[in-house]
């Protein structure tokens, strides 16, 4: 399992540059968040900056742990890995700690671990060693659906302790099978039923089925020769009016106050004022203070230490979900366009690189860390932009916590490893 020696290592720097840009933008942020009066020290570990510190120092030895591994190491015991993922999942409902209304943690003295964040680079693992398999064929049925219980799993065990957020993060996966040739037409019915709920949500069932049959009307008359019959098109119709209404019962019967409200004020269902009012005082604080925090950074922002919104500790979690508000207050629009930049360039150098690879494992493995990345740097900063509905979702490398910055820090560094190791596979 030791570092392979023979034919030689080269590790892609401009990802590990990347990541280092990240991690150090990343600190300097929750020290700023975090921070209660004049900083005196910057490894002050009463202070939460401190212990975040120790966090990236332990970052690093982990690091060497990972890239010493051997590369066939990830692939060879990926089911093993996936499996004492999921029994780490399962054991949070007996010895899980409750926090903030979630069972997502394992408290260990005065640390907390939680075990969803490390789920994720599991998961990645066996679908990449599944998808891989000689024996599987993307494009039948069987496999689409073996592989769907890979990830539904830990969604599943993730959704049942109250942890929401991290959930929507296994949707990620998708653009993995796409790549792996999973057919459009289930893209084409993805974007369908996320267009079928937000229409039933905002304008009602009844004229959410008008839209969806005026446009099945003009499919069925533009499909001349393939047109099939029209019981088909009835059938599809039947389904999303259906979908619509069983949406619209879960998000007034299914979900939670809070829940409902946030989704109410993205939508902007709520009609009466007063109750609108109370809504955003109780559901959209944290909002509301993130976009005013940004907004007051201009163009170059206020300066390193000097946001008073920050220092003001006006937004809640700000050093955990919110963190790219004090980006936004203290660099202002260029600190920003930064930090999306790097995480862009991040993204990109990490498709590359997996439709590099020899082996079919490593460009799995790679297209389901760039998805993930993508899908938390997508939402976080949506969500803190009010763009898209308030959720739970830190941002990679950036937000405060050890589970979160460890976990994504070994799921881009087995990638790192295994693109090392691409001039020795045939």
């Amino acid at each position: 399992m030791l570092r392979e020696n023979h034919r030689g290592f080269k590790f892609d720097w401009i990802t590990i540059v990347l990541f280092l840009l990240l991690v150090a933008f990343g600190y300097l942020n929750i020290l700023s968040a975090s921070h209660v009066g004049e900083v005196t020290s910057y490894f002050d570990t009463s202070q939460l900056y401190g212990k975040h510190l120790i966090f990236v120092g332990l970052t690093f030895v982990l690091i060497v742990l990972i890239l010493s591994v051997e590369a066939k190491f990830y692939e060879r015991f990926a089911s093993l890995i996936y499996l004492v993922a999921m029994l780490a999942l399962i054991g949070l409902f007996i010895f899980g700690k409750d926090v903030n209304g979630a069972r997502s943690w394992y408290g260990i003295g005065s640390m907390t671990i939680q075990p969803s964040e490390f789920a994720k680079f599991a998961t990645a693992l066996a679908v990449a060693k599944y998808v891989s398999d000689l024996q599987t064929n993307m494009t039948t049925i069987k496999d689409q659906i073996r592989v769907a219980a890979i990830i539904f799993i830990p969604a599943l065990l993730i959704l049942l302790q109250n942890d929401a957020g991290s959930t929507i993060v296994y949707l990620a996966f998708f653009f993995v099978f796409y790549r792996e040739g999973l057919q459009q037409i289930y893209l084409i019915i993805a974007l369908s039923l996320i267009v079928l709920a937000v229409l039933g949500l905002k304008f009602g069932v009844v004229i959410t089925a008008l839209v969806a049959a005026v446009i099945i009307a003009s499919v069925y008359f533009m499909r001349k020769k393939k047109r099939g019959s029209i019981l088909q098109y009835i059938a599809v119709l039947l389904v999303s009016v259906c979908f619509a209404y069983g949406v619209k019962l879960f998000y007034e019967h299914g979900l939670k106050t809070h829940q409902q409200n946030r989704i109410s004020l993205w939508l902007r269902l709520e009609k009466d004022p007063a109750k609108l009012e109370r809504m955003k005082k109780a559901e959209a604080y944290n909002l509301i203070q993130s976009e005013q925090a940004i907004s007051s950074g201009g163009v170059s922002g206020k300066g390193f230490l000097q946001g008073t919104r920050t220092t003001g500790k006006f937004v809640p979690e700000q050093h955990t979900d919110y963190i790219f508000s004090t980006v936004g207050e203290e660099w202002g629009f260029l600190g920003t366009s930064f930090v999306v930049l790097i995480f862009v360039l991040l993204i990109v150098r990490i498709l590359y690189l997996a439709e590099a690879q020899k082996s079919q494992f490593s460009r799995v493995y790679g297209y389901g860390v760039a998805s993930i990345l993508f899908i938390h740097f997508t939402i976080n900063i949506g969500m803190v932009m009010g763009l898209i509905p308030t959720v739970g979702i830190p941002l990679p490398f950036f937000s405060y916590g050890g589970s979160g910055l460890w976990g994504f820090t070994i799921l881009l560094f087995i990638f790192v490893k295994l693109d090392s190791n691409k001039i020795n596979e045939w």
